[in-house]
């Protein structure tokens, strides 16, 4: 284990190149649709109709995709969660094949970056049209370098819901990556005016749930452990390719129920999501804490090949 000694700063994003989004529209984003090529727009011109419901009502589903040397990471995964998540919202169901054409099409035209971000948007559409709207954009992920290398510092957070509303309350969408980011944006905040960099939702009943837009992994022994879907949290991509590496050492992974003193008494914590990849906790509710250096090396090594 090494030890972090030294005090930090909270981190900020880093600069991303000067480097013009490119968006491509997708005029077929449902199987309702008439099979239609995605097209590609100016990202700088305007897209959407001030009435689309996405814009309204954030009544829409997401998606966010790093790319690593031209090649998207996990993108069935990631094709698949948009799917699940259209289902949650009785969106229609996504054509996943103009989806993937999409997203290899903003890649190939995006000029050449160290980490490219795609971010996929499906909204319900203009109020009364029975037509969604989809489009895909592709932009230069932040420099995370320093999260990577330093750690962050992460706050917990009751979400005020207890760890079965999932089952309870199927209405409160839990578990679908919806546009509603209002209150994941407002936590977001609030850690950060109190010098955090990210926080980790508990919910009423005491068990860990997930990042605003991560997933927590532990490495407690040789088990790496994260919470799971059952209790209402997103199915983690980048989380599943730490598992697969995990297991590939001969270390086990289990999705298992974890409590904050579970966190605390972890080798290693990670924060893990498409854009950071995986970033280690330096501390957790103010306490210190460290990590193995090189373990997270060869983990984050493997996370960011393409």
């Amino acid at each position: 284990m090494h030890a972090q000694s030294i005090e930090y700063e909270t981190v900020a994003e880093n600069a991303t190149p000067d480097v013009s989004p490119v968006l491509y529209v997708l005029p077929s984003p449902s199987v309702d649709d008439p099979p239609a090529e995605p097209v590609r727009a100016d990202a700088s011109a305007p897209l959407l109709r001030p009435d689309d419901l996405g814009v309204t009502r954030g009544d829409g589903i997401f998606e966010t995709i790093n790319a690593v040397g031209g090649r998207p990471q996990a993108l069935e995964a990631h094709l698949a969660r948009l799917q699940r998540s259209a289902a949650m919202l009785e969106l229609p169901a996504p054509a996943l094949d103009m989806w993937r054409r999409a997203v290899q099409h903003a890649v190939a035209a995006h000029p050449p970056v160290p980490e490219l971000l795609l971010k996929l948007v499906m909204t319900r559409g203009v109020e009364g049209s029975g037509r969604c709207s989809g489009w895909v954009v592709a932009f230069p992920n932040s420099d995370f370098s320093r999260e990577r290398a330093e750690g962050i510092a992460v706050l917990t957070l009751d979400r005020g819901y207890p760890a079965d509303v999932m089952t309870t309350a199927p209405w409160l969408l839990q578990g679908a990556k919806t546009l509603s980011y209002a209150l994941n944006m407002a936590a977001l905040r609030h850690v950060r005016a109190l010098g955090a960099d990210d926080a980790v939702f508990v919910s009423s009943d005491g068990q860990v749930l997930e990042g605003p837009n991560s997933t927590i992994v532990a490495k407690l022994g040789h088990r790496f452990v994260t919470p799971p879907n059952d209790l209402g949290i997103l199915a983690g991509t980048s989380q599943a390719r730490l598992f697969e590496w995990a297991q590939r050492r001969g270390m086990s992974a289990a999705y298992d129920r974890l409590t904050v003193d579970d966190l605390h008494r972890a080798d290693t914590l990670w924060v893990c999501s498409s854009g950071r990849q995986a970033v280690p906790v330096r501390s957790l509710d103010g306490v210190p804490r460290t990590w193995d250096a090189d373990l997270h090396a060869a983990a984050l090594a493997h996370l960011l090949t393409a």
